[in-house]
């Protein structure tokens, strides 16, 4: 019981029915080659990877977590040999350019492929999903000798790649780091400082390690604009491409931590260490947004990830386990007990897990639609469109999803009773693993700042409204649909407060600016309820019409409706609460200090 499943056919729903991904990809040259053929075929071949060999692992890097033995860290048994299937597969190289060993296949497709990966083993696959960040970083900002050095290796996995951003007296305030960069008379630089909670920093997978480094220069001015980034390898690469001597940059110990014991979250310490500056000096921090874009995307997937464990998790076991008794029958003593799923309130939190579940799952597909187009097509009008929407839906992903992945991890916990508070089942795993999701790339705090702050109120709201027009589409297309007209009708006023709401922050701003602080964290919650509003939505009016023309699938249909309905009932409400505790303003946070 219990045992990983990978969700093809609400993903295929999604890709086909809901976002058309066939069309999609057709729209562009180098889409045109996932073919709907190519994607299920590698789809199904991904689940076979995740569910045999990834997923079996998972308990396992719980349990033993990483080692470090002589400055080098031993990852747990079996990550190892998975790691190497997982290169002989050829799933590093799915997305990347043919000229540097890839297969030249959409981002998207890598992706949503990756979902499965990480759902089976959140913990393993962090080791190569870093090194798809630090490859960004060198194709948009690396010089040519750069990339011919570093992204072949990347590419076919035989490398991966890190980022090392934070210090220990500095979290997300980067602009108090200290590490730094001596010019050599080489042309190099020499690296001096540490840096924490460097994941997969260190580790026994692939024969190099690539660390995208962020350190100053002597004469750097102070504050972030001080920042330049350099790629600091473990072992710096000879001129035929591979390994040569080990570089003086070292695991000083691993973090004790609460959860994804399997990956090694080190402390990285650069002793003199060679290093190659990235671009421009003092523009690191804007070359790193790169990497913690593509990071902060990966997080949201890690609340996805969690969501969807604890869905099948506590779906299988609430129709097995027996407990409790029919609130209707008076008599309780010869009756028998109930299946959990038969209670309101089990049911209450799986509906709201599969809610959650199957509502990022197609909002974070449609981020990845924007992005392959940013990437691949040809009208200027098109790419800054989906721009747009990416600045926009990026920060919400990363906070949202991974907010109400932790929320569905907990809710499926719960669903166990007792025995999810143990570990035979996986569900307290499940909880550790997730906790981390809210905090790192960004707090949610961050998060919700960004949003409201960078992303609407200084772009004079602009960029909500390129994505709120797209809802109003929406709503005036369907609003006499027969399933969802009373869910449009709701929608469509959501739609128009949450720009109002917007202007009326930034208007008390225009006194306070902390007023943004005060209200960031509710504006974002809303803004995710009201995404996975229009999802639900138009996931509903898909499944009806596909009912109505005699679909034999009725039980899979009818549970996205049903689902829709729950979302909207029960879930959605939360928006007032939000909406209230956002205008009570920041006088209402106040401590009396002694």
């Amino acid at each position: 019981m219990g045992a990983y499943k990978a969700p093809l056919k609400d993903m295929q729903f999604v890709l086909n029915e809901l976002l058309d991904y066939s069309t999609h990809y057709n729209s562009f040259a180098r889409g045109q080659e996932a073919t709907a053929e190519i994607v299920l075929a590698m789809m199904e071949e991904a689940a076979r990877f995740a569910e045999t060999v990834l997923a079996p692992l998972n308990a396992i890097g719980d349990e033993q977590g990483c080692t470090l033995i002589d400055q080098q860290v031993k990852t747990p048994d079996g990550f190892k040999v998975a790691y190497a299937q997982f290169i002989e597969n050829g799933w590093p190289a799915l997305s990347h350019e043919p000229k540097w060993g890839g297969q030249g296949l959409p981002e998207s497709l890598s992706a949503i492929v990756n979902e499965m990966f990480a759902e089976a083993n959140w913990a393993w696959d962090m080791y190569p999903g870093l090194s798809h960040g630090a490859l960004s970083t060198l194709i948009r900002h690396g010089n040519d000798e750069q990339k011919a050095t570093y992204l072949p290796a990347l590419v076919s996995g035989k490398w991966t790649g890190t980022m090392c951003l934070t210090e220990s007296h500095c979290g997300s305030d980067l602009g108090l780091l200290k590490t730094k960069a001596i010019p050599h008379a080489d042309g190099h630089y020499r690296i001096q400082g540490s840096k924490i909670f460097i994941s997969s920093g260190d580790h026994d997978l692939s024969e190099n390690i690539v660390h995208i480094v962020l350190a100053r220069l002597p004469d750097a001015p102070h504050g972030t604009k001080g920042i330049s980034l350099f790629i600091v390898p473990k072992f710096i690469p000879t001129s035929s491409g591979e390994i040569g001597v080990r570089n003086e940059v070292y695991c000083g110990s691993l973090e004790k931590k609460m959860g994804i014991h399997g990956n090694a979250t080190c402390v990285m310490n650069f002793e003199d260490a060679i290093g190659y500056l990235i671009g421009e000096a003092n523009r690191g921090l804007s070359y790193m947004f790169t990497f913690m874009n593509f990071a902060r995307m990966g997080t949201a997937l890690q609340g996805l990830a969690h969501s969807e464990i604890a869905w099948q998790k506590a779906y299988d076991y609430t129709q097995m386990r027996q407990q409790g008794r029919d609130l209707n029958v008076i008599e309780q003593t010869d009756s028998s007990p109930r299946v959990l799923i038969k209670h309101p309130d089990v049911l209450r939190m799986l509906l709201t897990i599969k809610a959650f579940t199957e509502g990022n799952r197609a909002l974070y597909y449609y981020v990845l639609q924007q992005a392959d187009r940013v990437l691949y097509f040809k009208d200027k009008q098109s790419i800054e469109d989906s721009h747009q929407l990416m600045e926009l839906l990026t920060p919400i992903c990363k906070a949202f999803m991974t907010e109400t992945g932790l929320e569905s991890a907990n809710l499926g916990m719960q669903c166990f009773g007792g025995h999810g508070y143990i570990s035979e089942y996986g569900m307290e795993q499940n909880v550790r693993d997730a906790r981390i999701s809210t905090i790192y790339e960004g707090t949610t705090y961050i998060q919700s700042l960004d949003l409201l702050g960078r992303k609407i109120l200084m772009t004079q709201g602009n960029t909500l409204r390129c994505f709120t027009k797209i809802i109003h589409q929406f709503c005036k297309k369907h609003e006499q649909h027969l399933v969802i007209t009373q869910w449009v009708k709701q929608l469509r006023i959501l739609n128009k407060n949450w720009g109002n709401w917007a202007l009326e922050i930034g208007i008390k701003a225009l006194t306070d600016r902390e007023e943004v602080g005060a209200a960031a964290y509710d504006f974002m919650m809303i803004s995710g309820y009201i995404c996975l509003a229009w999802v639900w939505a138009d996931m509903a009016r898909i499944a009806s019409d596909q009912l109505s023309k005699g679909h034999t699938d009725t039980v899979f249909y009818q549970q996205k409706i049903d689902t829709a309905s729950f979302y909207y009932d029960r879930i959605l409400p939360r928006i007032e609460m939000h909406q209230k505790s956002m205008h009570s303003g920041l006088h209402t946070i106040q401590l009396t200090r002694s």
